[in-house]
C-alpha cells in the first residue's frame, strides 16, 4: 500500500500540517510579541532559551516515558494541555495584563508538553508507516511542512499589519485541538509490541543513552546536530532584532516579515523535493559530508548580508542545505535505532540538539548581540556549523560512505550482537 492509499498515514499527516500552520503562525508572532513590549534583544533572545530548555530538562525522561506509554495517548494529552497554555496569552492580552515574563513562561510551558508529544511521535511514525518506507514518509511530512512554511509565514506577517501580535496566537490554540482529534482518528497503532519483562524506567533511560553514545552513526550525527543547533538557536534569538536593526524590517507593518520567513519554507520545499533522490544514490553518510559544509557557509553568508533582498536569496540557499541535514540525521536515527529505544534515543538526540544547543547559541546570540549588534552575533556563532563540518568528516560518517547502512532489525537481534544488544548488556553490567 502507498503512503497516499493508507488512511491512518493520510490522518497522521493530516494532524502534523493543522499543527505546523499553528506553530508558524506562533514561530513569527512569539518573537515580534516579545521583541515589541521590550525593544531588547536578550529578551528576544530569551524566548528561544525558553523554548530550548525543556528538552534538556525533561527530554531522556519523556523518551523513556513515551517508549513505556501509548504513544496516540501522550500525543493527544500533550496537545490539548498546549491548546489551554498557549491560549492563556490571548487572554491576557484582552485584559491587558500580559507581560514579558508572562511570555517567556507559556514559551517554557508549550514546550515542555511538546517535547512529550516529540518523542511520542519519533517513534509513532516508524510503528506505522514501517521501516521501508520511512524516508518517503518523512519527506511527505517535512516537504507537506515546507509547503506551509512558505505560505504562513507570509500570511502571518500581513495579520500582523492588521491584528496584534497577542490575538493572533488564537489559531496555534485551535490547531492543537484539530491535531489531538486526528491522531486520536488513527486506528492503527503507533508503537510495535515488544516481548520481554519491561526494565525500571531509569535503566530505559539509560539504555538509550548507552545506544545513542556507542552506536556510531547516531553519536556523530548528535554531535554534529549539537553544533548546528547553536548556530540556528543564535540565528533565530537575532533574528527579528536583524531584520529590524541591520536589514531596516520592522517587527510590525512591515509584509517583508513574512517574507523573509517564508523564503524559509520555499528552500525546505526544494529539500523535501531532492533528499530522498540523495539518499538513495548517495546515501545518508555521503549527504552529510558534502552538504553539512554548504550549511556552515551559507549561514554565515547570511549573516553579513546588508540587504533585505539578498538577505532572502541566502536564507532560501541555507534553508535546503540546512534541511537537508536534517532530514539525514534523522531518518538515519529512526533506521538504525530498534523500535523499543525509538523514542528515548531520538529524544536523547534532541535532547542535546534543542535542549543544550539551541538555547546555549540562542544565549550566546543575545549576550553577544546586547553588546555589540545581531549581525556580530549571528557572524560569530556560524563558525560553530564549521567546527561540525571537522567532526563529521573525521567520524565514521567518512569510513561509512557508500556503504549499505543496515536497518535496526539487522544491527539489533540477539544472533549478530547489534548495537542494541550491546547497549543492554552495558546497562546489565552497570545495573539499576
Amino acid at each position: 500500500m502507498t503512503l497516499l492509499a493508507d488512511i491512518d498515514f493520510r490522518r497522521y499527516w493530516l494532524s502534523r500540517m493543522v499543527s505546523v500552520t499553528g506553530s508558524l503562525v506562533t514561530y513569527v508572532v512569539l518573537p515580534v510579541l516579545i521583541y515589541s513590549v521590550t525593544r531588547s534583544s536578550l529578551w528576544t533572545a530569551l524566548v528561544v532559551v525558553a523554548e530550548g530548555l525543556p528538552y534538556l530538562c525533561f527530554g531522556l525522561f519523556a523518551g523513556a516515558l513515551a517508549d513505556r506509554l501509548d504513544r496516540r495517548r501522550v500525543m493527544v494529552t500533550a496537545d490539548l494541555v498546549n491548546a489551554v497554555v498557549l491560549g492563556s496569552i490571548p487572554v491576557a492580552y484582552a485584559f491587558g495584563v500580559l507581560t514579558a515574563p508572562h511570555v517567556l513562561v507559556v514559551a517554557f510551558l508549550t514546550q515542555i508538553f511538546f517535547v512529550f508529544f516529540d518523542a511520542a511521535n519519533f517513534g509513532a511514525l516508524p510503528a506505522l508507516v514501517g521501516r521501508a518506507r520511512i524516508a518517503a514518509a518523512n519527506s511527505a511530512v517535512h516537504g507537506g511542512g515546507t509547503v506551509l512554511e512558505l505560505i504562513v509565514p507570509g500570511i502571518a506577517g500581513v495579520l500582523l499589519t492588521l491584528v496584534a501580535p497577542g490575538p493572533l496566537l488564537v489559531i496555534d490554540a485551535v490547531s492543537f485541538v484539530v491535531s489531538a482529534l486526528l491522531v486520536r482518528a488513527i486506528a492503527a497503532p503507533l508503537q510495535v509490541g515488544v516481548s520481554g519483562p519491561s526494565p525500571g524506567l531509569f535503566r530505559d533511560i539509560r539504555e538509550g543513552v548507552v545506544f545513542l553514545s556507542r552506536q556510531p552513526i547516531v553519536r556523530t550525527q548528535t554531535i554534529v546536530g549539537c553544533l548546528q543547533s547553536m548556530t540556528g538557536g543564535a540565528f533565530m534569538g537575532q533574528f527579528v532584532p536583524w531584520l529590524d536593526q541591520t536589514l531596516g524590517v520592522r517587527p510590525t507593518n512591515d509584509a517583508r516579515l513574512g517574507v523573509l520567513y517564508g523564503v524559509w519554507g520555499a528552500g525546505g520545499i526544494v529539500a523535501a523535493l531532492i533528499f530522498p533522490r540523495l539518499a538513495r544514490r548517495l546515501g545518508e553518510p555521503r549527504v552529510t559530508l558534502w552538504v553539512l559544509p554548504l550549511s556552515a557557509l551559507f549561514g554565515l553568508a547570511c549573516g553579513l548580508a546588508t540587504s533585505w533582498v539578498v538577505a532572502a536569496v541566502l536564507l532560501a540557499l541555507w534553508a535546503i542545505v540546512y534541511s537537508v541535514v536534517i532530514l539525514t540525521a534523522i531518518t538515519l536515527r529512526q533506521r538504525v535505532t530498534p523500535d523499543r529505544l525509538q523514542s528515548r534515543v531520538n529524544t536523547a538526540g534532541r535532547m542535546l540538539s534543542f535542549g543544550v544547543g539551541w538555547p546555549v547559541g540562542a544565549l550566546i546570540g543575545g549576550v553577544v548581540s546586547d553588546a555589540t549588534s545581531p549581525r556580530t552575533a549571528i557572524v560569530a556563532t556560524a563558525a560553530m556549523s564549521g567546527i561540525g563540518v571537522f567532526v563529521a568528516w573525521f567520524s565514521p560518517l567518512r569510513r561509512l560512505a557508500g556503504e549499505p547502512i543496515p536497518d535496526a532489525e539487522d544491527v539489533g537481534t540477539p544472533a549478530d550482537g547489534g548495537a542494541a544488544d550491546r547497549a543492554r548488556e552495558e546497562t546489565d553490567r552497570v545495573g539499576a
